[in-house]
Formats: structure tokens, sequence, C-alpha cells
């Protein structure tokens, strides 16, 4: 090896200053012992001998073996060759294993010699200066300071929970800064008693409180076998007493009955050519049965429970809606069926790259608006319920008759709601009761719209003596994970029902049950309601319940 002399100089840059030996000579890195020198051979000829020497082996003694296993020859009985090939395979073998650490090892420990023997002399230079974090800058440490500054706008009050770290504390400051920018007060609003935490990023921005909601409980409902206490968060006096009414007398009954039709939540982007022919041509193309395949494996990548049903298009000029209809699960699976759907315009744009794609929803999915599509097609949860109501019920718990019941829900529900060019509106309360259970479950309240849907028959059978009573209702949109259900409220609603989170086993039975439920809710309500108006009750309930004969002025004082 090289070990050459040269003189250490002081150096005035920023580098690493290879300490001397003690006779001033400095090793160099290249001449550093290997591995390779305690061999007899160069590294590359003993590494190709025992490389070959391995697999040489390897393979007769598979052959050995084979051999012996077709002859039927213990395999412990071994001749002189094959215990010597056993011996150079596990020599062979402790040589290449200790081949690919040995450098390594080796490079370690001569490094730590180093290290220990003669420690490295740096320049010092100052420590790099690193960014501060997000949170806690050039923040006061003052509540007081904090709200004058989110007052004065020089912090923004979106960013508070971010920078403070502590969501509630982030929801006073916000609060009381509220009240002093508009001069108003929001005493009575609650503010302690909820997890902030909860909501960000998921429910909520922006918070400065919390409104209470009355939760209360309908039934049993005996419904399709099983009995469900329904909880319902509502402020309309009588609505929760109503629908119990309507449970006592399906159950009184012997139960209803709810089957579920269809399960498919759907978006409906739109995209634009530059003429009508070649919007046509995309939609022969997403209609054909011969690439639904394809398509549904794109569409799926997006979800493990996203599962691609089908695709309807309509064409208005040169603008193409495409409106995709998927399973979701346990979830209610906007977001679901929405990352599949750009997953499809990802991959079409390769063979229609003249595809523009205006938005991914163009209004034809319909969310959130009454829509015909909904109505005719269904959206979500498709379901009908019925039951057959006795004679004796009707008369004793709904005090009124089969046949005033069947003579108003024809005048009311089906005429009346034409004459008022109702879209789906063919019932008396549907929207009533399915509001109320959206909001005890954590379901988005504003689908109400079209989960509210439905149409409610009423028919006497049995020769006049009972009333058969059926709703169906084509698009509730529930699911049982995701959004508002993982708060804690609601997480105890829904496991009062027994559908809280995704069913293991079954995915998306969950939420299919909440749906039947929500149907068979809406059944009862129906029943009571019609019942209160043929009887003449409607008006005197009301003022029982929906009026208070507390004096709010002493309340007030």
């Amino acid at each position: 090896m090289d070990i050459r002399r040269r003189p250490t100089k002081p150096s005035n840059n920023n580098t690493l200053l290879a300490p001397p030996s003690s006779s001033g000579a400095v090793v160099s890195s290249s001449s550093s012992p290997k591995a390779s020198d305690a061999l007899p051979l160069p590294l590359y000829l003993t590494n190709g001998i025992f490389f070959t020497l391995f697999f040489s082996v390897a393979y007769f003694l598979l052959h050995r073996w084979r051999d012996k296993i077709r002859n039927s020859t213990p395999l412990h009985v071994l001749t002189l060759s094959e215990l010597a090939a056993i011996i150079c395979l596990i020599a062979s073998f402790i040589y290449l294993l200790g081949f690919f650490g040995i450098d390594f090892v080796q490079s370690f420990i001569s490094k730590s010699e180093v290290e220990d023997d003669h420690p490295p002399r740096f320049i010092h230079c100052p420590p790099p200066v690193l960014p501060k974090p997000v949170v806690n800058m050039n923040l006061p440490h003052d509540d007081e300071e904090i709200v004058n500054c989110v007052v004065s706008g020089e912090i923004p009050s979106y960013s508070l929970e971010s920078r403070l770290g502590d969501c509630f504390k982030a929801a006073k400051i916000r609060r009381e800064a509220l009240q002093r920018i508009t001069g108003r007060s929001v005493e009575g609003l609650p503010l302690e008693g909820f997890d902030y935490d909860s909501i960000l990023g998921q429910c909520c921005e922006m918070p400065v409180g919390f409104v209470q909601i009355p939760v209360g409980i309908a039934g049993p409902l005996l419904l399709n076998g099983c009995e469900y206490s329904v909880p319902m968060a509502t402020t309309e006096g009588c609505l929760v007493a109503s629908t119990n009414r309507g449970c006592k007398a399906i159950y009184a009954s012997g139960g209803a009955t709810c089957v579920l039709l269809r399960d498919a939540m759907t978006r409906a982007p739109v995209v634009r050519f530059s003429s009508a022919k070649r919007a046509t041509d995309l939609k022969f193309f997403l209609e054909d049965p011969l690439n639904f395949d394809t398509l549904s494996v794109v569409f799926n990548k997006s979800s493990r429970f996203a599962r691609l049903q089908g695709i309807k298009c309509n064409i208005a000029g040169k603008n193409l809606y495409i409106r995709f209809s998927c399973g979701t699960g346990d979830a209610m699976g906007m977001n679901m069926v929405s990352k599949g759907v750009q997953n499809v315009l990802d991959f079409l744009q390769n063979d229609f790259p003249d595809m523009d794609v205006i938005g991914i929803s163009g209004n034809f999915c319909s969310d959130k608006k009454p829509a015909a599509v909904n109505w005719i097609e269904g959206r979500g949860k498709s379901v009908v319920c019925e039951a057959i109501i006795t004679g004796d019920v009707v008369t004793k718990v709904l005090k009124t008759t089969v046949a005033a019941l069947v003579e108003l829900n024809m005048l009311k529900n089906l005429a009346g709601s034409a004459v008022a060019g109702a879209l789906g509106g063919f019932n008396a309360h549907a929207a009533n009761i399915v509001s109320a259970i959206f909001i005890a479950t954590g379901q988005d309240p504003a689908q109400n719209i079209e989960s509210s849907h439905c149409i409610t028959m009423m028919e006497a059978v049995n020769d006049g003596k009972d009333i058969h009573v059926s709703v169906t209702m084509p698009s509730i949109e529930v699911g049982t994970v995701g959004g508002g259900t993982q708060l804690s409220s609601q997480s105890a609603c829904l496991n009062l029902l027994g559908v809280k989170g995704a069913h293991k086993e079954s995915p998306g039975s969950n939420s299919r049950l909440l749906a039947t439920i929500v149907a068979g809710s809406v059944l009862a309500g129906e029943l009571s309601l019609m019942s209160a108006i043929s009887a003449g009750q409607l008006v005197k309930s009301h003022m029982k319940y929906n009026r208070s004969s507390r004096d709010i002025t002493k309340i007030g004082s």
C-alpha cells in the first residue's frame, strides 16, 4: 500500500481537515484495508467460484433428491458425494452471506476507530436558521390581544385553529371577536360541552358554538320482524307524538314490510365538444356494453367499496351529461363516486383529447334539488314499505275509518299534489320525518330534498274492513360512516338503531337498513297525520303541543 508523506497546511475554507498520523503522515482513503486483502485470489475470481459452487451443488442435490423420491429411497441416506455436496453448499452459502455484509461491517469498524483515535476538526460555522412552525407564529400570548388582532383583521378568523393548536380556544376567541365586530350578543348559544376537534376539517368551519336540538324517540317500530326505537331531532311539536302513534298502529296490526329496490349513488359531470357529432361518439362509447368492464375497472380504483353499476347519457347540443351510478358500501358516497368519475374522465381524455370537462357535476345527478331524474331513476336507496292496518286499529288507535282515509289520500296526496304540480311530493309530510331522522343520525340535511320524494298509497282491502298503506321512496340518501355520523351524539343515535359504522361482514348492510327504517318511520308518520286530518284533530293537537302556555315575559325578565 502506498503511504505518502505530505505536510498539512492550514486552510481557511470550510472543509474537513484530515488529522495527521503520529509520524506526520496522512493515510489516503484509497489505501485503507479491504476485505479482499485477506483472500489468496482476486475478489471477482473468488466470488465467481463460490457462486458457481453454490448453484451447482444445489442443482445436484435437488436432482438426487428427486430420484430418491421416485425410487422411494429415504432422503436421510446419503452417499459420499451427496455429503460432500451438502458441505460445499453450506460453505458457499456462508461465504456469500458474509460477502454482502463484510465490507459494511469492516468499514463501519474502521470509521469508528479513526473517529475515536483522531476526532475530526471542523471549521465552526453558524447553525442554519430553521423556519418557525405555523402554530403560535407571531401570536400574542394573551387571549385579549388575540381577540383584538382578529377584530382588526391582523389575524384571519379561519386560521385560529391552525395557529393556536386548540380548537376550543379558537372557537372561544372567534366567538368573542364576532360579538365585538357585530355589536350583538350570542348569549344563549352554548360553547362548552362540545368536541370541536371532531368537526375540524370535516363538518363545520369557524365554529362559535353549537345549537341544541331535542331528540325524541318514536316506537317501537315493528319492521321486517324487528323492533326499532327511532331517534328524531326536531323542534316541531306533535311530530314525534304523531309518528309514535303511527308506530303503535303498525305494531298492533302485525308490523310493516320494507323492501330495498335499488342502491346506487350518482354523479353526472358535463363535458363539451366542438360538435354534437363528437359528443354522440362519446355517448355511444360510454353506453356500449363492450366497454363497460373497462370503465368499471377504472372507476372502481377510487375505493374498495365503489362499484360502478351503470352509465346513462343525455345530450344538449354539443354538451354531454354523463350520469354514473355506483354502489358505495355503508357511506352515503358523494366523495367516493366523485373520485371514481374523475378517474374515468382522466381515462377518457386519452381517446377523446378534444373533450373539455366543464364541471364534475352538471346537475344531471341531481343532488340537493328536486329533479324528475331522481323521482324516476332513483338515487341512493330506493325502497317501498307497506303495512295492512286492521279496521279495529284504525278505529281505536287512529280514531277514524278506512273509507275516510282512502278518500282523503286520493284527494289530498294524489289529486291535490297533481293540481299543485308537485314533483315527488305525493305525500302528507314525508320531509318532516326524514329531516328529523337525518339530523339525529348525522346525515346531510340538505339531501332531505330528494330523500323526501315519496308517494303514499292507501287502499281498502279484505272487503273494505282493513286498509293497505304504502310509501314508495326512490331516493333516500343515507350513510352510516363519514360526515356527521362520526360525531358523538349522532353516533349514539345510530348505535341505538344498531347501524353504527360500517358492517364488517356485508358492506352496505347498515346504510341499507337505515334507509328502510327511514321509510318505515315515514309510513308511520303518514298514517298518523292523515288520520288526524281525517278526524279533524290536526288543529286541536297543534294548538295543544305547538303553543306554550308559559309566560315568556317573566322568563325573559
